[in-house]
């Protein structure tokens, strides 16, 4: 039974969100702070997803996010009230994997885990694969309707970054830190000119699912 933490100062909706983790066989671990979230998912290192309140007593989730991302990868959905698109984007930078406002319905936010849960499994299988582009991440291979693409490795290295996160921003800072290193003396239009060789390699695919997010940075569209 898989562990899914949920965090969220109002319990009704916690414990909403939690009743019905247990009647699609989860295991909803609970908490109604920062402080507590944190605690409770450093002592359950099997858990395999979270969901997060924004506004939340003591530390709000966005610096709960990027907590755990320094130590964990685990797929995060942020839950909360507030939609502005400041929020959202603040979120996605923060580490998130979704993002779903309230009030939601409990049918929908389930099938959001089950979808974030699927992606992460098949991650684990050592395989990515969308709309006929499949990457073999051990390999380092890529294949567009079972033909094979060749990209550089930084090209490679991107579309692995957005792929195994799909419908989450990167921003260029993000991006350059992570394939070029901090120590990069380049400036953003290296990210812009090999996002743009990617999309060219991949054709149709490319337009099609890696969107450009203005004054942002990128992000692989699944839909």
């Amino acid at each position: 039974m898989k562990k899914i933490l949920v965090a969220d100062d109002e319990e009704l909706i916690m414990n909403l969100v939690c009743d019905f983790l247990r009647r699609d066989g989860y295991e909803p671990l609970s908490a109604t702070d920062g402080e507590e979230a944190l605690a409770v998912f450093k002592a359950n290192p099997d858990i395999a997803l979270v969901i997060l309140d924004i506004m939340m007593p003591k530390i709000d989730g966005w610096e709960v996010c990027r907590t755990i991302r320094q130590t964990s990868n685990v797929p995060v959905i942020m839950l909360t009230a507030r939609s502005q698109e400041f929020d959202e984007l603040t979120g996605f930078e923060a580490g998130a994997d979704d993002y779903v406002t309230k009030p939601c319905s409990p049918s929908v936010l389930m099938k959001r885990v089950a979808a974030h849960l699927r992606r992460d499994a098949q991650k684990e299988v050592g395989n990515i694969s969308m709309g006929g582009l499949k990457l073999n991440i051990e390999a380092h291979e890529v294949y567009l309707d079972g033909k094979s693409i060749m990209l550089t490795l930084k090209e490679y290295s991107i579309l692995n970054k957005l792929m195994s996160n799909p419908d989450r921003v990167f921003s260029r800072e993000h991006l350059l830190d992570d394939i070029w290193g901090f120590d990069f003396d380049g400036d953003m239009r290296t990210v812009d000119s090999h996002v743009a060789r990617l999309r060219t390699k991949l054709g149709d695919w490319g337009t099609k699912h890696i969107k450009t997010i203005y004054g942002t940075g990128y992000k692989i569209e699944s839909n």
